[in-house]
């Protein structure tokens, strides 16, 4: 026969410190939970079955945590009469200001126009989208719901035709610069969207002042060569006011305003447009932003294209610094998130 051994004995003190062990697992594995839970609860906005409350001034007056002392007063659009009439001076050259292209912005303004439609200022309170641009928005089901909001705001060139079931299919305004501006907009907004052009150089004004008044083509002073023939009507044409430029690079970013030529870093259009929105909206709700991180160098930060972060690097942004930024925006309720950050 073969005999068993007794089982090891196992005295009241090794009992003691497996309880101890136990018990130190169970909370760290709680504390995580709850930091999980936490992290979820500012970073990430579930699509609730009803609409949120939407308060009127509410966007305003949390915004006013960041901005200091921030006022609607300041006009979205530049117009001609602050320019022809009361040639309001600026301080800061372009992107912060329209110092040095006054002229050139004159004939831009003559042509486009200003005003922020009826249907959005008639709304007792304007609940606004700003839909960025990152992979996380590809295969989020997030089309119906961003289609619901007052006000979709868009950027660059990102396209909607065959990624609507992720991105939607209404665009209220869409932010672009010459590089950016998509070469056929009517395929990718709709009929009453309004193009926001954001200046950050005079050649930007030759551009479009060279599309609309159908004169020769600006093709030199590009990173990128910019569309020379652009179907749109002037009239859905605005030019946006660089203050927002000013107070993103100043209040969120911490960037002097005035650097030197060489290096000048600048807000990215996405962090301008939740600045832009944070001024035009009572609610505002972000999606799509966000950039993949160091583990992930061959992840594609766009939706629609395979691009890494790699091809940021002389972009003049600073993306972990606007993380930052937008990470504060949501932990003090400026803005809410339909994807994950």
């Amino acid at each position: 026969m073969i005999s068993k051994s007794p089982l090891p004995c196992v005295r009241p003190a090794g009992w003691k410190l497996l309880a101890t062990l136990a018990l130190v697992l169970v909370v760290m594995v709680w504390y995580s939970i709850s930091r999980e839970d936490r992290y979820i609860e500012l970073f990430y906005f579930p699509i609730p079955g009803k609409k949120e409350p939407c308060l009127q001034g509410e966007a305003e007056r949390i915004a006013s945590k960041l901005f200091g002392n921030y006022s609607r007063e300041q006009p979205v659009f530049l117009q001609l009469k602050d320019y022809f009439w009361v040639k309001t001076p600026s301080a800061y050259e372009l992107p912060y200001g329209t110092k040095g292209s006054e002229d050139l912005l004159l004939r831009v303004l003559a042509v486009t126009s200003y005003s922020v439609p009826e249907s959005i200022q008639s709304l007792k309170c304007r609940r606004c989208v700003v839909v960025g641009n990152g992979h996380r928005l590809r295969n989020s089901s997030l089309g119906e719901a961003i289609n619901k909001y007052d006000v979709v705001i868009r950027l660059n060139s990102a396209p909607v035709a065959g990624y609507e079931h992720d991105v939607g299919s209404k665009t209220t305004m869409r932010l672009f610069y010459p590089e950016s501006a998509h070469f056929n907009p009517k395929v990718e907004d709709n009929p009453d969207t309004l193009l926001v052009m954001v200046a950050f150089k005079a050649m930007d004004f030759h551009w479009i002042e060279s599309i609309l008044s159908d004169k020769k083509r600006v093709r030199k002073g590009f990173w990128k060569q910019p569309p020379l023939i652009w179907d749109v009507n002037p009239k859905q044409i605005r030019i946006l006011n660089p203050f927002f430029m000013e107070i993103a690079a100043d209040k969120l970013l911490g960037l002097p305003i005035q650097q030197p030529y060489k290096i000048k870093q600048k807000p990215t259009t996405g962090l301008l447009a939740i600045t832009l929105a944070l001024h035009l909206c009572d609610l505002v709700h972000i999606a799509g932003f966000g950039y993949p991180d160091a583990h992930h160098k061959k992840q594609s930060i766009h939706y629609y294209e395979y691009i890494t972060l790699k091809s940021m690097v002389w972009s003049g942004h600073n993306v972990s610094q606007e993380a930052l930024a937008i990470k504060r925006m949501l932990e003090i309720g400026a803005v809410k998130n339909l994807t994950y950050f």
